[in-house]
């Protein structure tokens, strides 16, 4: 990101102290030596948390267009001793330095809103189906469409039935939906 570059909408504000990680984690059912990507990671919160579940074997990707964000993430990183998260900054909408197929779990956590309001969802979920290994899951968290905060407001929130047909047009299908938290919904979906 060069100086003139504007912090990205929605940068810096996290949604996983708002969520349940046991509840998150006992959904995504990862294990150890899985890999993860993920994508706008922000200041890294869930790339940590996730980081613990994959263990040494794992790798997490940590990708994200906010250079301050990922400098934070690699304070902690570095505070922390944590050795298998690579920060990446890309913009996500372009190429990202991971091997096609070769993604076990893409997590997308409060952000497919900020694509869609910028017009970028369908260059990101062609982005995502190439890095996601045939039978990965993407898993989408996104505010529920109530009056907030915490949250963006109503008109950006993207409901269940939204995320869902957005998602499964490309050869994704659903899995499963939860919610985490009083304010958030957890989407699953296998690429097919």
């Amino acid at each position: 990101m060069n100086n003139n570059q504007k912090k990205p909408k929605g940068a810096g504000k996290s949604s996983f102290e708002l969520i349940d990680p046991k509840k998150l984690a006992e959904i995504l059912s990862l294990k150890s030596g899985s890999v993860v990507l993920d994508l706008a990671c922000g200041k890294g919160a869930y790339s940590i948390f996730l980081s613990r579940i994959v263990g040494n074997e794992g790798l997490l990707y940590a990708v994200d267009l906010w250079k301050d964000g990922l400098l934070l993430l690699e304070e902690q990183i570095e505070k922390q001793s944590i050795t298998n998260i690579m920060p990446l900054l890309a913009d996500t909408t372009e190429q990202i330095d991971i091997d096609d197929y070769s993604v076990d779990l893409c997590l997308m956590a409060t952000v497919l809103h900020d694509f869609e309001e910028a017009n970028q969802t369908d260059s990101v979920l062609r982005k995502i189906k190439t890095l996601l290994r045939p039978g990965g899951c993407l898993a989408v968290i996104e505010f529920k469409k109530i009056e907030g905060p915490p949250g963006p407001p109503i008109g950006i929130r993207l409901s269940e039935d939204e995320v869902e047909k957005m998602v499964t047009e490309y050869a994704f299908t659903k899995m499963k939906v939860a919610d985490i938290c009083d304010y958030n919904y957890l989407m699953t979906f296998y690429s097919e």
